[in-house]
């Protein structure tokens, strides 16, 4: 009798756990536990609330709504596990955790969408935990989990190895045992292939692991290997510990590193694997074209013989109007230049699909071959000819691909206009006899206006009215905003022959120059650039689309032959090194305290535009005194900003440029070869800031500073309350603002910290030289372990540890400069 009256409490204590654990969310999850698709706010979360599962909508929208069941970060980043690699069902659909322990997705009607398969395996609990993983265990350990069951994400601490896969529709992801990472399009099409690349020696290798790094780093393990090998970083590796990371696969068939704050919402991109959209294939379906507008990838037809699948979805490809099928015998092969069609031929092996063959046979022999359905020809000596046997067909059209492709279709072609209709009428002939008549006299009229132009041009070019012309052009031309074409002629004379040299600097020298409208200006000339004439002219575009009042304006740039120059406003008072590091004979150019914080506020407002305010984050790579220029009011701008990207990648010389002048400003990472981003910056203007101050150049070591190196004994010296010490000396008889001078210092300090995640941002150095946010007295800036200080992982290794054997570049690109 007492057994009895026991069991209704015992029961009541078991459903209101369950109650308990469906609606608060808590940590272990219990059989019998049902989440449901009309109830979007009801989750299992982890013990920190910072991963929860739940049903979302699925996107986008449907109708009626479909929703899917998935693992979500509480920062908004996209679901990171989804059961049934993303299933949808209706509002009637729910998870449930079964009695017999299968995690089982259901749809409205009760048919089984996706199950588990732990029935009977002792199943008892699940738990979603802090890292994101969902884990089904028994009384020993774990049954099944999510990190072995990936969709289409990974997270840190999630291990990625030989025989799992990232699959997003027809595209998937996997780890080969040669230890290289593919991307492959309908699991036969491999488009992107990167890693080991040990083929020959796979016998030496076991079961490599990716794994996602939580700083953002993406690392490939081995136990054959002496050390990680390194794929890619995260542009942001450096920045916060609030930060998630995940690595996706996209339904675009990219694979890309996404970032998220926790509680901002906002996701960004931060590292792709196939940078040209394009050339993932089949992104634009059977017979589509990818192109782009802006920068943006679209999606077309060859031409008018073909015809959308789905006129509402591009990316579904085309087909063509009369099917090959029909027309036996009357087959053309439609003309597209410069188009490729995406052919990948398996490693080390030869593709039968390959020929040495001219353009004109490469053509005849497709049309001639009854298996053939399109071919491409390359247009740069090479005789290759790509042969698609395939029924499925992806393609490129870029103006600056060097490649003619030919696609069968029912002749015949019609690569540009419609073909003319049935009913044209019976005053089809005169049409075409008029259209005629009209390019005869159109064409005659143009090259009579044409020879009179450059007779009067050979005649008045060396007129002083010639050249007033030509500089209202310019002026208009430069009033518009957009960056002037200089011939190299032009800036030769408008220099007297690159006569008067005002500096050299880490990108070439500078010339003094006048333009023909008067306008003073310095020309740069740079050198080690490899830059094609449409890739100079982009990175042109990005530079002289930013415009701040603490940044030199570029007027203009000339690009032909091997001539690469740039046109700047001119300043009149030059760089601020000659104005920091004076001697005594020069004492008149000594600037005053006022003049050099002013400066110093200037100089961070310009580097804050470039990292925070611009449409793509800009690192300039090179802060330093000499390119930081004065006008003739002493108003700081930074000069040389994305100038980096410009130069070649593989001139190691050039890339570290510690013996080039700019020893002292190089961040750590420089050093460990570790990706540079916009807290590089940071570190060289706290540098910068440091010399402001003392009028010294950072790197020096004299027998005043004990032989240290000068930062670390400016900080001891403050640490100590002497401020005066660190001071120029020959400020000492004028009037220096101490309040002023131990902002600029204490932000100094923070600048110039081993580790970027310790560095603040330029926006907030601004603020603290401003004196609109408080500053805390900073660690020393020696030599510093990632575990030490800001709560920063203890078990990280140094800074310089973590160096691999890729050499850094600057980007100045959407911030992923790597």
């Amino acid at each position: 009798m007492l057994q009895t009256q026991e069991h209704p409490l015992l029961l009541f204590f078991i459903f209101f756990s369950i109650f308990i654990s469906t609606i608060a969310g808590t940590t272990t999850i219990l059989p019998g536990t049902t989440l449901y698709a009309s109830n979007t706010t009801q989750s299992w979360s982890s013990p920190n609330n910072t991963f929860s599962l739940h049903f979302l909508p699925l996107q986008p929208s449907t109708s009626p709504p479909s929703f899917i069941a998935a693992v979500v970060y509480s920062g908004g980043v996209p679901a990171v596990w989804s059961a049934g690699k993303g299933a949808a069902v209706d509002s009637g659909g729910s998870l449930r955790f079964l009695s017999a322990g299968n995690l089982r997705l259901v749809n409205g009607s009760g048919s089984t969408v996706w199950e588990s398969g732990t029935s009977n395996m002792g199943v008892s609990s699940a738990m979603l935990h802090d890292n994101g993983n969902l884990v089904l265990s028994n009384g020993t350990g774990t049954v099944w989990s999510s990190f072995d069951n990936p969709t289409d994400t990974i997270v840190p601490s999630q291990n990625f190895t030989v025989g799992m896969v990232l699959s997003y529709g027809l595209y998937s992801f996997s780890v080969l045992r040669s230890g290289n990472l593919t991307l492959k399009w309908n699991d036969s099409v491999p488009y992107w292939d990167q890693g080991l690349n040990s083929s020959m020696s796979v016998v030496n290798l076991s079961s490599p692991v990716l794994g996602l790094q939580s700083v953002g780093i993406l690392q490939l393990f081995d136990p054959n290997l002496t050390a990680p090998v390194v794929v890619a970083y995260s542009s942001d590796y450096a920045e916060g510990s609030d930060v998630l990371r995940i690595l996706k696969l996209d339904g675009d068939g990219n694979l890309r590193i996404y970032s998220s704050k926790r509680g901002s919402g906002i996701v960004t991109v931060r590292w792709v694997a196939v940078e040209d959209q394009c050339d993932v294939f089949g992104y634009c379906g059977n017979n589509g074209i990818c192109s782009y507008s802006d920068s943006n990838p679209i999606c077309g037809c060859p031409s008018q013989n073909f015809e959308m699948v789905d006129p509402n979805d591009s990316r579904k490809g085309c087909e063509r109007k009369v099917r090959l099928a029909d027309c036996v015998g009357k087959e053309a092969m439609l003309q597209v230049d410069h188009t490729r069609f995406l052919t990948y031929p398996p490693v080390f092996l030869i593709n039968p699909e390959i020929f040495f063959i001219g353009i004109s046979p490469c053509s005849g022999n497709c049309l001639a071959s009854s298996s053939c359905s399109a071919s491409t020809s390359l247009s740069d000596g090479t005789g290759l000819c790509y042969i698609k046997t395939t029924n499925f067909i992806s393609g490129y059209h870029n103006p600056a691909l060097p490649s003619t492709s030919y696609i069968k279709v029912c002749g015949p072609s019609a690569p540009n206009s419609p073909p003319l209709s049935d009913n044209a009428g019976q005053g089809k002939d005169w049409s075409v006899h008029a259209w005629i008549v009209a390019v005869v006299v159109f064409g005659t009229l143009l090259g009579f206006l044409a020879f009179e132009g450059g007779l009067w041009l050979w005649c008045c070019r060396n007129s002083p009215g010639f050249g007033g012309f030509a500089a209202q052009y310019a002026l208009l031309e430069y009033a518009s905003g957009a960056p002037v074409h200089f011939s190299y002629k032009e800036l030769q004379r408008s220099t007297k022959g690159f006569k008067e040299k005002l500096g050299d600097g880490g990108f070439g020298a500078v010339y003094r120059g006048i333009l023909a409208n008067k306008t003073v200006v310095a020309v740069k000339q740079l050198e080690g650039i490899e830059q094609g004439e449409k890739q100079f002219r982009m990175e042109v575009s990005t530079i002289s689309s930013t415009h701040h009042l603490n940044l030199v304006r570029l007027i203009g740039f000339c690009s032909e032959g091997r001539h690469r120059l740039l046109v700047y406003e001119f300043m009149k008072n030059g760089s601020l090194d000659n104005f920091l590091f004076v001697n005594e004979e020069q004492s008149g150019k000594l600037l005053n305290w006022g003049y050099r914080f002013n400066i110093a506020l200037d100089a961070a407002r310009g580097l804050t535009y470039l990292h925070e305010e611009c449409r793509n984050c800009i690192v300039h790579c090179d802060v330093k005194p000499e390119n930081i220029l004065l006008d003739e009011n002493y108003n700081a701008k930074v000069s040389d900003f994305g100038l980096a990207k410009l130069l070649n990648p593989t001139d190691r010389r050039r890339t570290l440029t510690s013996v080039r002048g700019t020893r002292g400003y190089l961040a750590p990472e420089w050093i460990a070869n570790l990706p540079i981003t916009s807290k590089s910056d940071v570190y060289s203007y706290g540098m910068v800031l440091l010399e402001i101050v003392s009028g010294r150049r950072n790197f020096e070591i004299s027998e005043e500073t004990s032989r240290k190196k000068f930062s670390i004994w400016a900080y001891e010296e403050f640490e100590k309350g002497n401020i005066m010490g660190v001071i120029d000396s020959r400020l000492v008889s004028q009037e220096v603002n101490l309040e002023q001078a131990k902002r600029v210092l204490l932000a100094c300090f923070w600048c110039i910290q081993e580790h970027p995640s310790q560095r603040p941002t330029m926006g907030k150095v601004l603020q603290m030289l401003e004196g609109v946010t408080d500053i805390e007295m900073p660690p020393s800036p020696k030599s510093i372990t990632v575990g030490s200080s800001s709560g920063i992982n203890s078990n990280a290794t140094s800074i310089s540890t973590i160096a691999t054997s890729s050499v850094p570049t600057c980007s100045p690109s959407s911030s992923l400069l790597t």
